[in-house]
């Protein structure tokens, strides 16, 4: 059984995502702990907030290494809302730099008439790389629960894994890039879609963990 390390830097309820992916077959284990971080066999980075504390926080932590080491390392590792914008290099909703390992920016919706921010509510996926592994035996436009006010927009879209669309605005909703991936759903908030989602991940450590054993 797979360990998933959850990282803990105090941005949002983890124990929604640790009680999918535990349901998926996976160990989780919630901690800062930089070498619990290296340890496992997985990665998962949630988070519910704003952009500048959460990179107070983890820098506070001494975690932006151990994130980049365990990427680098090509363990599996998935962002979860703030999760996948921090991975960016900055957003409009703050001034602190973020983790730089996606290149690009973390911008806000623009106003207009008859969208409402934040963009709150199910929304319907495009899927851009319809093989990706987080998309395994979903329908082929799934609907997820969205709850956000600023969406990445990588440098190279072809990370870019799937896409909605709010208003006129058609922006990056997922992104994969190898063993990277990270989502601006709630994938725990999304109903069977969702847990798919967390399965697949889940999944995809179980197959890893087989091939480093043959």
């Amino acid at each position: 059984m797979p360990v998933i390390a959850v990282i803990d830097y105090d941005m949002g309820n983890l124990h929604s995502a640790c009680k999918g992916l535990a349901n998926a077959g996976a160990t989780t284990k919630i901690t800062d702990s930089p070498r619990e971080i290296e340890q496992a066999d997985a990665i998962v980075l949630p988070g519910v907030g704003a952009f500048d504390p959460a990179m107070q926080h983890l820098r506070s932590r001494h975690l932006e290494e151990p994130i980049r080491k365990t990427i680098a390392s090509g363990k599996p590792f998935l962002g979860i809302c703030l999760g996948l914008q921090i991975l960016f290099d900055a957003s409009e909703e703050g001034t602190e730099p973020g983790l730089g390992i996606i290149p690009g920016q973390v911008k806000r919706f623009r106003h207009e008439p008859g969208i409402t921010i934040p963009h709150m509510g199910w929304n319907q996926l495009e899927l851009t790389q319809t093989q990706c592994a987080l998309w395994h035996q979903l329908p082929a436009d799934p609907w997820m629960y969205f709850v956000h006010s600023y969406y990445v927009e990588p440098s190279d879209p072809q990370i870019c894994a799937a896409t909605i669309t709010h208003g006129s605005q058609t922006v990056t909703a997922a992104i994969a890039d190898h063993n990277l991936m990270a989502v601006q759903f709630h994938p725990e908030k999304s109903s069977t879609g969702g847990l798919k989602v967390l399965s697949n991940f889940v999944q995809l450590v179980l197959d890893r963990q087989q091939l480093a054993a043959r």
